[in-house]
């Protein structure tokens, strides 16, 4: 199956979607924070904290699991993108390592469906373009070597985040 049929862009709260998995964009100390990381943790409640405490934080690049608690995701996947800094401090493979660490996580954790917020494009300030390309690019080739996950959602929070991936979806 082509892999683009099994990627779908929307604009909404990534905490209420109906899949296997969502994909947190939390800081290092996987404690909470703002944006999508303060969002999940309020909807998911304070046993995600806890658990979260236990895993030790997670290095830029890189994804841990949790369970999602409260959540209609079983699971949380949670990856911590690059700031922003030029594009000179290795932002780039750093972003590209957070999408490819959470869908082998899901791979081997047998996720059937995930939703992705845009890693690193709020208050980390990665520009939106150059995000979403390496989204799509990451996201589409992992597709076409693996059969999970089955479908992967990318949850923009704004019209203009939704605009570029969809763009980028279907140039590429």
């Amino acid at each position: 199956m082509n892999a683009n049929n099994r990627i779908e862009i929307v604009t909404g709260d990534i905490t209420v979607q109906e899949v296997d998995a969502i994909v947190n964009a939390a800081n290092t100390t996987l404690l909470g924070g703002g944006g999508v990381d303060g969002a999940i943790h309020r909807a998911a409640g304070p046993e995600l904290l806890e658990e979260c405490r236990r895993l030790g934080g997670c290095p830029t690049g890189s994804a841990k699991m949790t369970k999602g608690y409260r959540l209609p995701a079983k699971w949380v996947i949670h990856t911590v993108g690059p700031v922003w800094r030029g594009g000179t401090h290795g932002e780039e493979r750093l972003l590209a390592g957070c999408y490819r660490t959470c869908l082998d996580l899901a791979l081997h954790s047998g996720i059937r469906s995930i939703a992705f917020p845009s890693i690193s494009t709020g208050a980390y300030r990665f520009p939106v373009e150059r995000a979403s390309r390496i989204a799509v690019e990451v996201i589409r080739a992992h597709l076409d070597q693996n059969p999970l996950p089955e479908s992967v959602l990318v949850v923009c929070f704004d019209a203009a985040t939704y605009e570029t991936y969809a763009r980028l979806l279907q140039e590429t």
